[in-house]
C-alpha cells in the first residue's frame, strides 16, 4: 500500500479501482495521521468506528463491482455544522456540546450515499462565526503551515479551520466546509488548498446548523480543482426539504475541469475589478494578483477592467445582515428542548443563564448586534437599508457578467497570521472577509485557488467569481489558473 501523506480524491479513486489500496487501508492510514497530529486540534469528534465500518462496506461493494462513484471509499472530514445521525454535532459551542442528532443532513447524507468515509467532525469557529478558528469552545485550531525560519503558531483561517487543517495536514483527503462570508475560501487560501462556494441554493442547507440563512452555503475543500469538482457533484442537487434549494440539474464540472486543465483559457473573458485594490495591500498579494492576470492572458483569456462600485459597502452590509439572521436563528437555543440548560429561579432567568454560559463572546457579540439592528426604531435604518445595498451589490455583479465570464481577485488581504495577532480587535478580524463577502451577498459561486507563496513561505490564494449557476465556467477558469500556477507546495515541506 502507498503511504503517501497527501492523497487526492482522483488518485485515491484510481488506486482503489486498480486494487493498489483498499478503503480500509486508506482509512487506517488517515486515522493514524489524526492520532499522530492531535496538536492541530482539527477534529472535535472522531468517528473512527463509523469510518472503519463505512470503509469495509466500500471494499465489499467494490469486490462486487458495485462502486458508488469516485468518492466511494475516500476518507473525508465533515465540518461540525452538518448534523450526522448518531454522531455528536456541536457547532463548536458549549450550548450544543452533547447534542447527538437523530437525523442526517442532506449534504452529509449525499456524501455517505456516494460511499465516502467520515473520519470525524472537524473543528470550526463557534456557530461558524469567525475568520481564524479561535472562537471554538473546544479550543483553537493550529495551521499545519509555519513561516519560513520561524516557529510561530498560525491560525488556519475560519470558520472552516478544522476542515482545512485536516486536509492540508494530511489527516483527510478532502473535507466539507460552509461559507457564509468566506468561511471556505479564506481558510483554503491560508492553507494552500482549493475551496469552493457554490451558487446559493446548489447544496441543501437542510440539517446544517444555521448561522445566516440567506448566506450559508456548503461546499468542498480539497487539494485540487478536479477534487473540488468531484466532491461538489456529490454534494449538490435539489432537496425538497430546503425551500431555497435550486431545482435544476447538477452540471458536469469534471468535464469543465478537463477543458481548462491543459492551460486553455481561450474565449474566457476575465474581469479585474478596480475596487479590490486596497490601500496598504501587502506587496505579495498585489504581485500574485498581477501574476494571475498575466497567466490567464497568456493562456488566451481576454482581460477587461471592470467596476463593482458598491463593493466598499459589502463588509458593513454583511455585518448587519448576517448578525440579524444569526440573532433570529440562535433564538432557538434557550435550554428548553435540547442543548445546555442552566437552571434559574424563573423561565426568563433560565434563558439568560443558559445563553450566557452556552454562547462564547463572539457569538454573544453578533447576537447583540443582530438584535439591535432588528429592534423597533432601527430596523428600517439598518436592516432594510442593508438589504437594499445588498441588492445594489448583486446588480453590480449582474451588470459585470454581461461583459465577462469570471472575475479575478485576491482571496484574502493577507497570508495566515499568528494566533493572538488580531484577537483583541474584532474589526481587524472582520476585515479578513473583505474580498470574499461580496460574492456571498450576491449568492454567486466563487473559488479560491492556491497561487503561490509569500516572502515567509506561506500560501496565498486567488479568487475566481462567476455568474449565478455558472459553476462550469468557474471550474474551467480555475483549472486553467491552477495549471498556470503549478502550485505543489505542502505544509511541512520546509521542515
Amino acid at each position: 500500500m502507498s503511504t503517501q501523506k497527501h492523497w487526492t480524491i482522483a488518485a485515491a479513486a484510481d488506486a482503489l479501482a486498480k486494487g493498489e489500496v483498499s478503503s480500509r487501508e486508506l482509512t487506517d492510514q488517515h486515522i493514524k495521521a489524526i492520532e499522530d497530529n492531535r496538536i492541530l486540534n482539527a477534529f472535535i469528534t472522531e468517528s473512527f468506528d463509523v469510518a472503519r465500518e463505512r470503509a469495509d462496506a466500500s471494499d465489499a461493494r467494490r469486490a462486487k463491482g458495485d462502486v458508488a462513484g469516485p468518492m466511494d471509499g475516500v476518507p473525508i472530514a465533515m465540518k461540525d455544522l452538518f448534523c450526522t445521525e448518531g454522531v455528536r454535532t456541536t457547532a463548536a459551542s458549549h450550548i450544543l456540546e452533547n447534542f447527538v442528532p437523530r437525523y442526517e443532513s442532506t449534504v452529509s447524507g449525499k456524501l455517505r450515499d456516494a460511499g465516502s468515509v467520515m473520519l470525524g467532525k472537524a473543528n470550526l469557529d463557534e456557530f461558524a462565526m469567525g475568520s481564524a478558528n479561535i472562537t471554538s469552545y473546544f479550543g483553537s485550531v493550529k495551521n499545519p503551515w509555519t513561516p519560513k525560519g520561524a516557529n510561530a503558531d498560525l491560525v488556519p483561517g475560519g470558520s472552516s479551520g478544522g476542515s482545512v487543517a485536516a486536509v492540508s495536514g494530511g489527516l483527510a483527503i478532502a473535507a466539507t466546509g460552509t461559507d457564509t462570508g468566506g468561511s471556505i475560501r479564506q481558510p483554503a487560501s491560508f492553507t494552500g488548498l482549493v475551496g469552493m462556494k457554490p451558487t446559493y441554493g446548489r447544496c441543501s442547507r437542510w440539517g446544517v446548523v444555521a448561522f445566516a440563512s440567506s448566506l450559508d452555503q456548503a461546499g468542498p475543500i480539497a487539494h485540487t480543482v478536479e477534487d473540488a469538482a468531484i466532491m461538489f457533484e456529490a454534494m449538490a442537487g435539489y432537496d425538497p426539504k430546503d425551500s431555497t434549494s435550486l431545482d435544476m440539474p447538477v452540471p458536469d464540472c469534471r468535464a469543465a475541469v478537463a477543458a481548462g486543465a491543459g492551460g486553455d483559457a481561450k474565449g474566457l473573458r476575465v474581469g479585474i475589478p478596480k475596487e479590490y485594490t486596497l490601500d496598504g495591500m501587502p506587496a505579495d498579494i498585489q504581485k500574485l494578483w498581477d501574476q494571475g492576470v498575466t497567466w490567464l492572458k497568456d493562456m488566451g483569456a481576454e482581460i477587461k477592467d471592470v467596476s463593482l462600485p458598491h463593493t466598499k459597502y459589502a463588509l458593513p452590509t454583511y455585518y448587519i445582515v448576517a448578525p440579524a439572521e444569526a440573532s433570529s436563528n440562535l433564538a432557538r437555543y434557550d435550554g428548553v428542548r435540547y442543548g445546555l440548560r442552566v437552571p434559574g429561579g424563573s423561565l426568563d432567568e433560565m434563558y439568560e443563564l443558559t445563553r450566557a454560559e452556552g454562547f462564547g463572546d463572539e457569538v454573544q457579540r453578533r447576537i447583540m448586534i443582530g438584535t439591535y439592528v432588528l429592534s423597533a426604531g432601527y430596523y428600517d435604518a439598518y436592516y432594510v437599508k442593508a438589504q437594499q445595498v445588498r441588492t445594489l451589490i448583486a446588480n453590480d455583479f449582474k451588470s459585470v457578467f454581461n461583459d465577462v465570464d469570471v472575475v479575478l481577485t485576491p482571496t484574502a488581504p493577507s497570508a495566515a497570521f499568528a494566533k493572538g495577532e488580531k484577537m483583541d480587535d474584532p474589526i481587524a478580524m472582520y476585515l479578513n472577509d473583505v474580498f470574499t463577502v461580496p460574492a456571498s451577498l450576491a449568492g454567486l459561486p466563487a473559488m479560491s485557488v492556491p497561487g503561490g507563496l509569500d516572502a515567509n513561505g506561506l500560501p496565498l490564494g486567488l479568487q475566481l467569481i462567476s455568474g449565478v449557476c455558472q459553476e462550469e465556467t468557474l471550474f474551467r477558469a480555475a483549472a486553467a489558473l491552477e495549471h498556470a500556477a503549478g502550485f505543489t507546495a505542502k505544509a511541512g515541506d520546509a521542515s
